[in-house]
């Protein structure tokens, strides 16, 4: 179902405390079967076992804009700022607000381990340098890796596991809800898989997708900007459309004035009303959606 809401929608935005502490770091192999994954780990304070999500950075990697230009890894451990301290503020924002709620939330880097932690600017879909670190055939394996990670652990809910992606993570995600929707392209066969996918603003086209209908069981929900200047909100819709005719429950919720990056907390991105408007209202739905899929 495809909701337009208002940009003067007056968004009730559950609080979010600045973050409390810097998350913990941890490594774990992708199902790739030879790269090593950094990824980043924010706890609840409660006791577990936890719901668990898996969030999906984007093509500028994990890291913040002013700290990425000088990353560089060396192993398992860096060298530079790019590391816990030197995520952006999205990341920590949402981070924050998971592990607020209870959920274990756990941020993979994909891009540093292969020698990419400066990560990509915008407009660079056609750059030859991120064939290694794409969306369809790499990056989803290290959704994979991080999935069965979560699952050794002991002290998450197997079959409350779920996925968040922004941009050329969420077209990750997405290509993640295929493979896991087709036997033959699942190596985890009846394991357990995520649970539903949060996917903001993915490209949708041909060269982002491994096919062009999803049909899966788990529910997705999908939020775009009117605005977008880097991915087409139109193309994601029609693969929504096709998808629900397919039987896959997806949610599409298209935000009037907003960019790509609408949820990127600086005042960069937030000086545009639509944003602030789609990144309030997103805030309020992501748990509540979330809850009812763990149902």
């Amino acid at each position: 179902m495809l909701r337009q809401l208002p940009v003067s929608l007056l968004a009730i935005v559950l609080p979010i405390a600045a973050a409390s502490a810097t998350p913990r770091t941890v490594y774990f192999p992708s199902a790739d079967g030879h790269t090593a994954l950094t990824a980043y780990l924010f706890e609840p304070s409660t006791p577990g076992p936890w719901p668990a999500i898996v969030m999906l950075h984007g093509r500028g990697g994990p890291y913040s804009t002013n700290v990425n230009v000088d990353c560089t890894f060396v192993g398992a451990a860096t060298a530079s700022p790019c590391n816990a301290n030197g995520l952006s503020k999205r990341h920590m924002m949402w981070g924050e607000y998971w592990s607020q709620r209870g959920y274990l939330a756990l941020l993979p880097d994909s891009f540093g381990p292969r020698g990419k932690a400066h990560g990509f600017g915008r407009f660079t879909h056609d750059n030859p340098d991120r064939a290694d670190v794409n969306e369809l055939t790499v990056r989803p394996l290290d959704a994979q890796g991080a999935l069965n990670y979560l699952l050794g652990r002991g002290n998450v809910i197997a079959w409350q596991i779920f996925l968040q992606g922004w941009s050329n993570g969420g077209s990750t995600a997405l290509n993640v809800m295929i493979r896991q929707g087709n036997p033959q392209g699942n190596e985890q066969g009846n394991q357990a898989g995520y649970r539903g996918a949060l996917v903001f603003y993915p490209g949708c086209g041909e060269a982002a997708l491994l096919a062009p209908t999803i049909s899966t069981i788990a529910p997705i929900a999908m939020f775009l900007g009117s605005d977008d200047e880097e991915v087409s909100p139109l193309i994601c819709q029609h693969v929504a459309e096709r998808s629900q005719q397919a039987g896959t429950r997806i949610d599409v919720t298209l935000y009037p004035g907003a960019t790509h990056d609408f949820d990127e907390p600086s005042s960069s991105r937030q000086t545009t009303s639509g944003n602030q408007a789609a990144m309030d209202d997103a805030l309020v739905k992501a748990a509540g959606i979330l809850e009812r899929w763990k149902k």
